[in-house]
């Protein structure tokens, strides 16, 4: 009962008497109680501000509970240094802005003051945009690594059936703008331009200085370079470090062509060296090869706007049932050929079983990957449906839908076969609609068409997180915040 009348003594201290409008407005009519300067008579519990089945309320039990941080724990030593934030206080941050698109570092300091659920999950606390930085830079991989948690309960509340699953690419947009890109070609005539300018300031700045020395005399100050000096230098030894490394990239990638073309003469390991070190050394990059200055590992690649931009090509393979996603990745490379295979096997090794059909476009379709893709569903049964895209000139015609199929028949020549079958159309249909929904929610709600890391690894690691945080809400759209406490990682 005393409870109770603390309820009603705290409910009654509230109160205050309506008030009519006539004395302020004019308006004789009764509105309901506003005292902005009311004080609370009990402590405000943010506990009862947030709803039971509330985002945050299950981000917090996830992180509390069922993730392993034990790698990020492992990273910290006692005695060095000042106390640093809870992992679980900042895991819990990161997460939820993840998922929610508060992405920022300065983002998430202001959501911990501005926004109910962030100071909820930081109980009161506000750490600030620098520790937020380094943790998350500090603790990428382990962050990243949580895509596989993450993936294992929503297996365990059976949200991944892996009867059918499509595979696609998206360009995300790195931290650097094209504008700061520049060709191989631009970069020599540049270099000797602002080599002359270089020259020239430096023989002012000489001149400057002995007219200097002349007027005020040689332990008196007036020496230092010139700021536009200062700005082209700078510029000039930017130029020539992305033209040291794209003649780097020329040379060992016609060192590895030169070197599988003699491998496959069978020429000895001697000679194959030897062919592979005179590509190298003769090797220059093409004119139109570009190198940006502050991402040097992104690449210009088509969006799907149709525009140039610098790009990291993501990768994922996306479960039918729940649009769960079971394998990502990140890379340099805008074709999407090459990661047929490797995501295919890191889907069955992240899921521990090989998924039933696989979808995938167009821009998976070469000889080789249908080759390896014959030789996979032999192996662990996975049936392959890649689009052929259209018919180049003095190809094979296409065999028709039915009847036998030719002994000498091409791979492509069958998989494009397969596809035109009644069955081959209604499974290949499901493609766009299992896959390219992803996309586009993690792009509206996790504002996920840019990256904020930069370099390979950094991008690799955001995407993870994100592709994590995905999987995540979509587990709390299944069972909410209730179902949490009994799940259980397979």
């Amino acid at each position: 009962m005393a409870g109770d009348d603390e309820a009603l003594f705290a409910a009654e201290a509230f109160r205050v008497a309506p008030q009519p409008a006539s004395d302020a407005a004019g308006v004789d009519k009764t509105f309901r109680a506003f005292d902005p300067d009311q004080v609370f008579l009990l402590p405000p519990s943010l506990d009862e501000w947030l709803p039971t089945e509330h985002l945050a309320r299950f981000v917090a039990d996830l992180v509390d509970e069922h993730l392993d941080l034990s790698r990020i724990y492992a990273s910290y030593r006692e005695g060095r240094g000042a106390p640093p934030y809870d992992p679980r206080l900042m895991v819990r941050l990161l997460i939820y802005g993840y998922t929610t698109g508060v992405r920022s570092s300065r983002a998430i300091e202001r959501a911990c003051i501005d926004i109910v659920a962030f100071r909820w999950l930081a109980a009161g606390t506000a750490p600030d945009y620098r520790s937020i930085a380094r943790f998350r830079r500090r603790h990428l991989s382990a962050l990243g690594h949580l895509f596989l948690q993450a993936l294992a309960l929503c297996q365990a509340a059976g949200m991944v059936k892996l009867g059918k699953v499509a595979l696609d690419g998206t360009k995300v947009r790195a931290n650097a703008s094209k504008r700061k890109a520049m060709s191989y070609a631009r970069m020599s005539e540049k270099e000797k331009i602002l080599a002359q300018e270089v020259s020239e300031l430096l023989a002012a700045a000489e001149d400057v200085d002995q007219d200097e020395d002349a007027r005020y005399g040689k332990d008196k100050r007036g020496d230092e370079l010139p700021a536009e000096l200062a700005r082209r230098e700078s510029r000039l030894v930017k130029i020539r470090e992305a033209k040291v490394a794209l003649e780097a990239e020329a040379a060992a990638a016609a060192a590895e062509k030169a070197e599988a073309k003699a491998r496959e003469k069978g020429l000895d390991e001697e000679a194959v060296a030897e062919r592979a070190a005179e590509a190298g050394a003769s090797a220059a990059p093409r004119p139109k090869a570009q190198r940006n200055f502050t991402d040097p590992q992104s690449k210009i690649m088509l969006t799907g706007s149709g525009a140039f931009e610098q790009c990291y090509n993501a990768q994922a393979v996306v479960d039918a049932e729940h649009q769960v996603i079971i394998a990502t990745d990140v890379g340099d490379c805008a074709a999407d050929v090459n990661t047929l295979i490797p995501m295919t096997e890191q889907a069955t090794a992240n899921t521990g079983q090989a998924p039933g059909q696989l979808l995938a476009d167009a821009g998976y379709c070469s000889a080789a990957n249908l080759d390896a893709a014959a030789e996979l569903t032999q192996a662990t049964g996975t049936e392959f449906f890649i689009a052929t895209g259209r018919q180049r000139r003095g190809e094979p015609a296409p065999i028709a839908p039915r009847g036998p199929i030719p002994q000498g028949a091409t791979a492509k020549q069958r998989m494009a076969r397969k596809l035109a079958t009644k069955n081959g159309r209604a499974v290949y249909a499901r493609r766009k609609v299992i896959v390219e929904p992803v996309f586009g929610q993690m792009s509206i709600l996790q504002n996920a068409k840019q990256l904020l890391l930069r370099g390979l690894e950094g991008a690799h690691g955001e995407w993870l997180l994100l592709a994590a945080c995905h999987n995540l809400r979509k587990l709390h759209g299944h069972i909410g915040t209730s179902g949490l406490p009994a799940l259980q990682m397979t």
